[in-house]
């Protein structure tokens, strides 16, 4: 049984301050090594801020119905996102507000959460979105959890953003095959 999982994350950061999030890997992965899965990256770039007065008569700006046209048909949510002051950045919370307008498209979507950065490695920004979730009734997998600090030796990107480092990659896999499961159990298709 095949899973449609969209991957929603943040605009590409380059530089030392946020590393680049291990998009290509997830990607790679999921076609290469798990039988079933497919995952389409979603662009949240072209999301204009919130703004109640571009809805008109119910409808959304296309740019905006295309991208919750996305989260709707998918069965399953990845988010990565890097932490900026213990929370998600701007353009992922604006991207959240969009598909949480009525209709909600999160409602009833197992998820589940990447990041990268020092220290924790984003953790704290995955559970600020564990706790926007909540609202948005999203299901979230619990276990395993994926926080990666990429300033700790050895490098865990290349210098084209691949992540290159194999442990971090075994997690990431095992990260897509609890949130495939999860899925497949929420959709009563295991």
């Amino acid at each position: 049984m095949a899973t449609d999982n969209y991957f929603v994350r943040d605009m590409r950061y380059s530089g030392f301050e946020t590393p680049q999030l291990p998009k290509p890997s997830a990607i790679k992965l999921s076609t290469e090594s798990i039988k079933g899965m497919q995952i389409e990256y979603v662009e949240i770039e072209p999301l204009p801020f919130l703004n109640t007065d571009l809805e008109v008569d119910g409808t959304y700006p296309p740019v905006i119905e295309a991208f919750r046209q996305k989260i709707l048909h998918a069965d399953s949510i990845l988010f990565a996102s890097p932490e900026y002051n213990y929370s998600v950045t701007g353009p992922l919370k604006n991207a959240i507000d969009w598909a949480s307008r009525p209709p909600n498209v999160w409602a009833d979507k197992p998820a589940a959460i990447i990041s990268t950065g020092g220290g924790f490695g984003g953790g704290r920004s995955q559970y600020h979105l564990r706790q926007i979730g909540i609202y948005l009734d999203l299901h979230f997998i619990n276990k395993p959890e994926f926080f990666l600090n990429a300033f700790e030796p050895p490098a865990k990107f290349d210098s084209d953003g691949n992540l290159i480092d194999s442990e971090a990659m075994e997690k990431l896999k095992e990260i897509l095959l609890s949130l495939q499961a999860f899925t497949l159990r929420l959709q009563d298709k295991c």
